[in-house]
C-alpha cells in the first residue's frame, strides 16, 4: 500500500524538518495545500498546524529510525478551515548534529520521528487525491493482470514498453517483449498496419477509437488473429505525447462469424435474381472463391436445364453436368457426400466439402468446394455456411428451372406465331427481325408477316400491340391470324384495314372485365401496316393504321419513304383507311418497321426515320443477302435494355417477265371456249409445259364456261409462270363461286369439285371491275426451281 500513495512526486508537497520536528522549509506545493506561507511556519515546530497539537503522529511500533513511515493527519490551514493529508516521513542521511538539531534523541524520536542527526523530508497530498491515486493504481494493476483485452503501452519511437501477458494469446510471441518493436515478430505488412494506426496517435494526439487489424506471427504466418485495436496518447507533464497506450480485444470467431453472414448474404444476392440455370451455377461458383474455398465446381442435373424433374437413374446415378468451375479446380473430386472420403489436413479435419442442391423435396445437384493445406482445413461453422448458401441456390435453381420450362412454351407460342425470319417466293426474298423489350419473356407485342397471295402477288405486314409480355404477344396472336384470314380474302389493302379495325373493336368489349356494376374495357390496340406487291405488274399498294411509312430503297441506293396517309390506330372503328399505289423496280428493296426500332435508333420518330435512311442506304446493295442486311441496321442494340419491342421487315421485289404472262380477252360467247383451249396450249407449248396441257385445256373450259353462262362478258384469261402455272379468269361479277357437293342425279354442281381435285390450289378474288377466279398447278421438276 505504501508505493500506491504518491505515485506522482511532482504533484505533492514537501516540508523539511530537524531533528526536534522544527520545519527548516517549506515548498511552494506547500503553501498551496495549506495556505500558509513559507516565512509564516519556517522556525516553528510542526505539530503547531496539527489540528489537536496532542494528537501527534508517530512510527508504527517496530520502525527503525531508517525507515521511511506513513501516516495520516488533519491539519489547520492559514486561511482557516482544515485539510485532511496523508504523509510519508523519509529520514535524510548526512545531517550535521550542530545545525539546530536536538541532541536529545530519544525526545526527537518521540516528537518528530527524527533524531538529531538527521532531518526529515515530509512528502503531504491532500487525502482526497491520494484516494484517487490508489484507485488508479488499482485500475492500471487489474488492466495489466486481466486476460480479457490486451494491454500494450509503447514508447515515443513505438518500442513496448510494458504488455498483459495475454497481448497476443498464440504461438510465435517471444517471453519478453520490452523495448521491441512489432515487426520484431508480426508479419512485416501486418506490423506496418497497426503502427500506422498507432502512429496517428502519436502524430495528432487524437485517440483511436477502434480499428480491425489483423496479427500473424513471423513462426505462424499461416493463421493469425484479427483484432480490435483502441489506443490513446500518454502525455508529459508539459503536454507532449511520450507514448501511447493501445488495447486489443481478439475478434477473430466475430470477425469469422461476420465475414460468414456477408458471404451468405452475397450468395444470395448473387443468385437470387437469375433464372437462367447455367448464370445460376456460375454465380454459386464464384461467390464461393477465395471467401470460403479456392476451387468451388457445382454440377446440375442434366433434367433441370430443360425444366424437368430430375430422376434417378435404375443404377443410383443422377445424371450431372458441370456447370461452373471457380479456381483452380481439376483436382476437386466432384459430387461426394461431405463426411465421406474427401481429402483431410495432417490433423485429420476435411480440405473438401460437398452440399446437396436439394428443393421442395429434389436433388438438383451438388457443389463442392476444396481448400490448399496451407490455408487450413474446413471447420464445422464453414460446412454449415456451405450448407446454408447451397439451400438458397437450390431454391433460385428450382425457380430457374420452372422459368425454363414455362419460357420454353412462351418462346415456341412466339415462334409459332412469327414466320421464319427468311422467305423466299415468285414476288420476293424476305428477311426480318424481331427483338422482344420482355427479354425475360423473349416475347412480346410487335409483328412481321409475309403472305403469299394469288397471280404472283403477295402481302407484306408489320404490326404493333399495344404493351409488352405473353399478354401482347396473345393479342398479337389473335390479329396476326386475323390479317392472314382476311387476306386469304384477297381483300385491297385499305378494306382489309377496316375489317381488322371492326375487329379489334370487338376484341377490347369481349375482353372487358367487370369494375363494380359497370364493365371496364380493356385497353387492346396497335398499329398496322398492309402492302400488297404484285411482280407481274411491278405495282404495289400500302395502307397504315397509325404506323410509320414503309421505306423503299431502289436499285441505285436512294432510300424514300412511302407518302402513305396513315389512319388512326387500330381500335379506334369507324375511320377509313386510304391505300396509296406506286410503282417498284425489280430489284427494289421495301423496309416495314415498327415505332421501337425508330426510336431506340434515333430517340423520336423523325430523327430515327432519318436514321433508318441512312443505315438502309448502306446495308441493302443489290448484291447483298437481305439477312445480313438485317443483321447490320439492328447489330448496336442492347438487346437486354429495350424500350419497346422491336422489329423490322425487308423484301426484295422480283418481277416476273413479260415472255412468262399471256393475257386474252373475250366475249361472252361459248366459241371462246375452244378458242381459249387452243391459245393456252400453243402458250404451254411455247414454255414448254405440254405436261400440263391436259389439266389446263379441262380448267380453262370449267371456269370460261362458268364465266359466259353466270356473268356474262367481257372475259379476260391470264396465264402468269413464275413458281406454279397460274391460270386466271375474270368476269363482271361480283357473285362468288362456290363448290358445292352434288347428288347422284344432279347434271351440273361438279365442276368447281374438279378444278379443286386437278389443281394445286384455287380461288377467287373481287376486282375493281367484277371478280376474278384462279387456279395454280405445280411445275414439273425440271421447272419447279423456278
Amino acid at each position: 500500500m505504501e508505493s500506491q500513495l504518491f505515485p506522482f512526486a511532482e504533484s505533492m508537497a514537501g516540508v523539511v524538518l530537524d531533528g526536534q520536528g522544527v520545519i527548516v522549509a517549506w515548498t511552494p506545493a506547500a503553501e498551496e495545500l495549506l495556505d500558509h506561507r513559507a516565512e509564516d511556519v519556517c522556525g516553528r515546530p510542526v505539530w503547531e498546524l496539527l489540528r489537536d497539537p496532542d494528537a501527534r503522529p508517530v512510527a508504527p511500533p517496530g520502525y527503525g529510525h531508517d525507515e521511511p513511515w506513513y501516516g495520516e493527519a488533519v491539519l489547520r490551514r492559514g486561511s482557516g478551515g482544515e485539510q485532511k493529508v496523508v504523509f510519508r516521513v523519509l529520514p535524510l542521511s548526512g545531517a550535521s548534529a550542530g545545525e539546530g538539531v536536538n541532541a536529545d534523541a530519544d525526545a526527537g524520536a518521540e516528537d518528530g520521528g527524527c533524531d538529531d542527526t538527521a532531518r526529515c523530508l515530509v512528502l503531504l497530498a491532500a487525502a482526497a487525491d491520494a484516494s484517487h491515486w490508489r484507485q488508479d493504481r488499482a485500475i492500471t494493476r487489474g488492466l495489466f493482470l486481466q486476460d480479457r483485452v490486451g494491454l500494450a503501452v509503447f514508447d515515443d519511437r513505438l518500442r513496448l514498453v510494458r504488455t498483459n501477458i495475454h497481448f497476443l494469446p498464440y504461438t510465435g510471441v517471444p517471453a519478453g517483449l520490452t523495448g521491441r518493436a512489432l515487426a520484431d515478430f508480426l508479419m512485416p505488412e501486418d506490423a506496418a498496419e497497426i503502427e500506422r494506426h498507432l502512429g496517428g496517435v502519436l502524430e495528432t494526439g487524437r485517440p483511436l477509437v477502434r480499428g480491425e487489424v489483423l496479427a500473424r506471427t513471423l513462426d505462424d504466418p499461416r493463421g493469425g488473429v484479427v483484432m480490435d485495436l483502441s489506443a490513446f496518447g500518454l502525455r508529459a507533464p508539459d503536454g507532449r505525447v511520450v507514448g501511447l497506450t493501445a488495447l486489443f480485444t481478439d475478434i477473430t470467431e466475430l470477425h469469422r462469424s461476420r465475414a460468414r453472414l456477408e458471404l451468405l448474404h452475397r450468395a444470395t444476392a448473387a443468385v437470387g435474381g437469375l433464372l437462367s440455370v447455367t448464370g445460376t451455377g456460375e454465380e454459386l461458383a464464384a461467390v464461393l472463391v477465395p471467401d470460403l474455398a479456392d476451387a468451388a465446381v457445382v454440377e446440375i442435373a442434366e433434367a433441370v436445364f430443360s425444366g424437368g424433374e430430375p430422376a434417378v437413374e435404375p443404377d443410383g446415378r443422377l445424371p450431372l453436368r458441370r456447370t461452373a468451375v471457380a479456381g483452380d479446380a481439376p483436382a476437386l473430386s466432384g459430387a461426394v457426400p461431405a463426411g465421406h472420403g474427401e481429402p483431410a489436413a495432417p490433423d485429420g479435419a476435411p480440405l473438401e466439402l460437398t452440399a446437396p442442391l436439394r428443393a421442395r423435396g429434389v436433388l438438383l445437384g451438388y457443389v463442392t468446394v476444396r481448400r490448399e493445406p496451407h490455408r487450413g482445413a474446413f471447420e464445422p461453422a464453414d460446412l454449415d455456411l456451405l450448407r446454408e448458401i447451397a439451400a438458397r441456390a437450390s431454391l433460385a435453381l428450382d425457380n430457374a428451372r420452372s422459368y425454363t420450362r414455362e419460357h420454353r412454351a412462351a418462346v415456341g407460342l412466339q415462334r409459332s406465331l412469327l414466320p421464319p425470319s427468311e422467305a423466299s417466293n415468285a414476288a420476293v426474298t424476305t428477311a426480318g427481325a424481331y427483338l422482344p423489350a420482355d427479354s425475360s419473356t423473349g416475347v412480346g407485342g410487335d409483328w412481321f408477316d409475309v403472305i403469299p397471295l394469288s397471280s404472283a402477288r403477295v402481302a407484306l405486314v408489320a404490326g404493333d400491340v399495344v404493351g409488352h409480355g405473353l399478354g401482347a404477344s396473345a393479342t398479337m396472336g389473335r390479329l396476326r391470324t386475323a390479317v392472314r384470314t382476311l387476306a386469304d380474302l384477297e381483300l385491297d389493302p385499305e378494306e382489309l384495314l377496316v375489317h381488322l379495325d371492326d375487329l379489334v373493336a370487338q376484341l377490347v368489349v369481349e375482353d372487358g372485365e367487370p369494375e363494380g356494376a359497370e364493365w371496364r374495357p380493356l385497353t387492346i390496340g396497335g398499329t398496322c401496316v398492309y402492302a400488297v406487291y404484285d411482280a407481274v405488274s411491278g405495282r404495289c399498294a400500302v395502307a397504315s393504321a397509325g404506323h410509320p411509312p414503309p421505306a423503299v430503297i431502289d436499285p441505285d441506293g436512294v432510300v424514300t419513304y412511302v407518302p402513305v396517309s396513315p389512319g388512326p390506330p387500330l381500335g379506334v372503328s369507324g375511320v377509313p383507311f386510304e391505300a396509296t399505289e406506286f410503282e417498284l423496280r425489280p430489284g427494289s428493296v421495301l423496309a416495314l418497321c415498327t415505332d421501337g426500332l425508330l426510336e431506340e435508333i434515333g430517340g423520336d420518330l423523325d430523327r430515327g426515320m432519318a436514321e433508318l435512311g441512312r443505315r438502309l442506304a448502306g446495308a441493302c446493295p443489290q448484291d447483298r443477302p437481305l439477312r445480313e442486311a438485317v443483321r447490320e441496321i439492328v447489330a448496336g442494340l442492347p438487346a437486354h435494355e429495350l424500350a419497346d419491342d422491336v422489329t423490322l421487315l425487308l423484301a426484295r421485289t422480283r418481277c416476273v417477265p413479260a415472255a412468262d404472262t399471256a393475257v386474252w380477252s373475250m366475249e361472252a360467247d361459248p366459241a371462246a371456249v375452244a378458242k381459249v383451249r387452243e391459245l393456252a396450249t400453243g402458250r404451254l407449248r411455247e414454255w414448254g409445259l405440254e405436261e400440263l396441257a391436259f389439266t389446263t385445256e379441262l380448267v380453262l373450259s370449267e371456269l370460261v364456261t362458268n364465266a359466259i353462262r353466270y356473268a356474262g362478258g367481257p372475259l379476260q384469261v391470264r396465264l402468269i409462270l413464275a413458281e406454279c402455272l397460274t391460270c386466271e379468269v375474270s368476269d363482271p361479277s361480283a357473285t362468288q363461286p362456290r363448290m358445292r357437293r352434288a347428288r347422284l342425279t344432279d347434271e351440273g354442281g361438279r365442276g368447281l369439285y374438279l378444278v379443286a381435285q386437278l389443281t394445286t390450289r384455287w380461288g377467287s378474288r373481287y376486282t375493281r371491275h367484277g371478280k376474278t377466279l384462279w387456279v395454280e398447278q405445280s411445275l414439273p421438276p425440271p421447272l419447279s426451281g423456278r
